[in-house]
């Protein structure tokens, strides 16, 4: 993430999308990001009607927050195009997008967000509700699993550490088979060696019996967590949008607490050592 670039947040004229909106600003102005609503129309007339009005949404935000804001309108549909966009856009440093969770008749948000995340090649902050007053991160909870992936997840943790002078909050996932438990402590081992070397603080705490994702909903809940921090499921298929990947719990949790959202990048060359 750096200065200069732009926050993008998915517009579509709802309450979610103003709270996702008041997420953008006071994250914008720690990173000194610019803020683009991304309204996804079905058509070319549903567009040309739209964008007038997305303008000015944006000249009100724009003067209200003292940032720029503008206004992006593309013909699609929100589970392809926003991650067109993020992928055709190199200025783009961060996606938030407002959700209703998993209640009455919004029970599908969550897996229908979830195959928005997944599509886009930016991190991705769903939030629910609107910020706190405080503007920063303070704790962000990081579940430790056994995957491989985790070791992406830690670029965004540690550089939000140091960011928002924030504490990342782990969670261990107790695992019974003896490979397994190698990789989750291999992975914590090399994740506290990084959290050290560019002093971030942390803690650790260990999941007991339960589903992993809801006991990391569960301290998250306990210790007031500002930010939640998960990878997305690589090659994610119709099966986890229909009975629920992990990860859609956690993005539509009920403790309302924001989740940041990594996906797995293919042939990547990412470093720790880049950060700065």
């Amino acid at each position: 993430m750096e200065s200069g670039k732009r926050i993008i947040v998915p517009w579509d004229f709802t309450e979610v999308a103003q709270n996702a909106l008041a997420h953008a600003v006071k994250i914008a102005k720690v990173l000194d990001n610019t803020i683009a609503l991304l309204h996804i129309a079905k058509a070319d007339k549903e567009a040309g009607e739209a964008l007038p009005k997305l303008q000015q949404v944006a000249a009100d935000a724009e003067k209200a927050n003292n940032i720029k804001v503008e206004a992006v309108v593309k013909v699609g549909t929100i589970f392809t195009t926003i991650g067109e966009y993020t992928k055709d856009n190199d200025d783009i440093n961060l996606v938030i997008m407002g959700t209703h969770g998993m209640k009455g008749m919004q029970k599908l948000t969550g897996s229908w967000a979830l195959k928005v995340i997944v599509s886009c090649y930016a991190p991705f902050i769903v939030v629910q509700d609107p910020p706190l007053d405080h503007t920063t991160y303070s704790k962000i909870v990081f579940p430790v699993d056994f995957k491989n992936e985790n070791r992406e997840k830690l670029v965004w943790a540690i550089y939000f550490g140091k960011i928002f002078n924030a504490k990342i909050c782990f969670i261990k996932q107790e695992v019974s088979d003896s490979a397994l438990v190698k990789k989750v402590n291999t992975n914590l081992s090399f994740a506290k060696k990084y959290l050290t070397k560019y002093e971030v603080e942390y803690e650790i705490e260990t999941a007991t019996n339960g589903k992993f994702e809801d006991q990391t909903i569960e301290y998250a809940k306990r210790i007031e967590a500002d930010l939640m921090m998960i990878m997305t499921t690589k090659n994610i298929g119709t099966l986890d949008y229909v009975l629920g990947a992990s990860e859609q719990y956690i993005i539509a949790n009920t403790a309302r607490i924001p989740v940041m959202c990594v996906n797995p990048r293919k042939n990547t060359n990412f470093a720790l050592g880049s950060l700065y």
